[in-house]
């Protein structure tokens, strides 16, 4: 993980504390009036690309997504991505720390969890005028800095991820009352594994973090993504290899050790099962 490059929140040097935690720029100033292109990293914060108009090229994860007017673009702390964004291009591109937004406890936690489940939020006219213009107040606010500017930030960040939810949620399909204690459980255990997937891989260990039985554990990821809590914990495993694989040029055996594999051939057996490829061929196939 510490060999894929870092980007981190630039500071300005004026209000340090907060510039390291927060920022928010105009797409259109940020290019410049040229292209922007960004070759594979990950960042240490939250990210959201809110884009007007826009054209480009997005990849997320290895998940390629092509830029369009009126999309938004999300991801998590950890996330590789890749972007190519060309000029003429608007919006803005907004950037947070995880205890900047969760100082309201519990409840930003939640909101902000279940916004980002997504990467990419797909608005028409009238939702994005409205995500659009909770931004721009944003950006207007980060900009003047005005008496407790900071508040009003957050204030309008926990509404902006609010209207997010609401933008996406399917109106012929009523949520199940019954599946939200499941679904804070599921959302949960993501998290586990984002921190603790180089160290700890089996089922019981999560259940037992989130004071679970492994069956119960089980049921909750079969019942939401129809997927065994082993098949959902191997997924991770694969994707942090590929993400090791194609963002940095380590040999295998030193990926495998980063990873917890102590063994690298059991390393390149586990990944040949999961993709159908040796973790070399992957690499060069893909690159």
């Amino acid at each position: 993980m510490a060999n894929i490059p870092v980007r981190h929140i630039n500071s300005t040097g004026k209000e340090p504390k907060f510039s390291e935690s927060f920022s928010i720029r105009d797409v259109h100033d940020l290019l410049g009036g040229g292209d922007m292109v960004q070759e594979l990293h990950r960042h240490d914060f939250f990210y959201v690309l809110a884009l007007e108009k826009g054209k480009g090229k997005h990849e997320i994860d290895f998940t390629t997504y092509q830029v369009g007017d009126r999309y938004i673009f999300l991801m998590r702390p950890g996330q590789v991505h890749q972007l190519t964004l060309r000029a003429g291009s608007t919006g803005y591109l907004m950037a947070f720390k995880t205890d900047f937004y969760y100082t309201n406890g519990a409840l930003s936690k939640n909101i902000l969890r279940q916004a980002t489940k997504k990467c990419l939020c797909q608005t028409d006219d009238r939702k994005f005028r409205k995500l659009s213009s909770i931004l721009n107040y944003i950006f207007h606010e980060y900009t003047n800095k005005q008496e407790r500017y900071q508040e009003v930030i957050k204030a309008n960040l926990d509404i902006f991820f609010i209207e997010l939810i609401r933008s996406r949620k399917n109106n012929n399909r009523p949520s199940a009352q019954g599946n939200s204690y499941m679904q804070e459980r599921f959302d949960e255990f993501l998290e586990l594994l984002d921190t603790n997937i180089y160290k700890h891989k089996r089922v019981s260990e999560y259940a037992e973090m989130l004071n679970l039985s492994g069956y119960q554990l089980n049921a909750i990821t079969k019942s939401l993504v129809g997927k065994t809590c082993s098949e959902v914990i191997n997924e991770y495993i694969v994707l942090e290899s590929k993400r090791q694989l194609l963002a940095t040029s380590g040999q295998v055996s030193h990926i495998a050790y980063q990873l917890g594999y102590e063994d690298a051939s059991y390393f390149i057996r586990f990944f040949r099962k999961h993709t159908g490829y040796s973790p070399e061929a992957f690499r060069h196939n893909f690159e």
